[in-house]
């Protein structure tokens, strides 16, 4: 664990790049899977633990890093022929390593952001508020996650100018990919008023589709 938390503060820092490939590769999918847990576990508090409701602290320190994983693993592909295509492929294992080191970052500054998630919980008993809450939370974790992900990439920008549209058009990517997975790995805060469930009943759907009947619905 040691070990674990100064990968996790050279990442931070930027002394990232310095670690061996096979080596960074392990400790980052550690760093995402541990980090991002530990987010899900108090993002699914909110409906207590009592009455089995403990049970969505569990779910949702599964589901976080699940999250994560899915809108990487479904983005990356589209990525790769994108690179290819503009002829940067033989960078590639350089850039796969930034993104994961990008992706194990915002995991930790997510875990960061626990206390404070627990300290909104204990302060208000509004669950819409507590979602945007944890948007705004992802929203902060993300941001840092790119400035991250920036460092790396400035190599490869040196190298060739066509990476610094690349890594914009990653984050289209898996903006996109990752608001329908959130939509349909709902719920990761605990409802008070329904018992923990993994996935929703009506799970599948079109995130899109849904925002922008409610925007519509709002304009009347």
């Amino acid at each position: 664990m040691k070990t674990l938390m100064l990968r996790a503060d050279g990442l931070l820092r930027g002394d990232a790049p310095g670690l061996e490939l096979p080596t960074r590769r392990r400790h980052l999918l550690l760093i995402l899977a541990i980090f991002g847990g530990a987010y899900g576990a108090s993002m699914g508090t909110f409906s207590g633990l009592a009455h089995g409701h403990w049970l969505q602290m569990i779910y949702s320190a599964l589901k976080v890093p699940l999250l994560l994983a899915a809108t990487f693993l479904l983005s990356l592909p589209s990525f790769f022929v994108l690179n290819t295509i503009l002829g940067v492929r033989s960078d590639f294992a350089e850039v796969l390593r930034a993104l994961i080191a990008g992706q194990a970052a915002l995991t930790v500054v997510l875990s960061a952001f626990a206390p404070i998630t627990l300290l909104w919980y204990a302060s208000s008993s509004d669950y819409d508020q507590a979602i945007l809450f944890n948007a705004l939370m992802f929203g902060g974790a993300s941001f840092a996650g790119q400035q991250v992900l920036r460092r790396l990439y400035r190599p490869l920008v040196a190298r060739h100018p066509r990476h610094r549209q690349l890594i914009i058009v990653w984050l289209i990517i898996y903006a996109f990919v990752g608001i329908q997975m959130g939509w349909v790995l709902r719920p990761f805060v605990g409802n008070p008023d329904t018992q923990p469930q993994f996935f929703r009943a009506e799970m599948w759907g079109n995130a899109y589709v849904v925002v922008a009947r409610r925007a519509a619905a709002a304009l009347r």
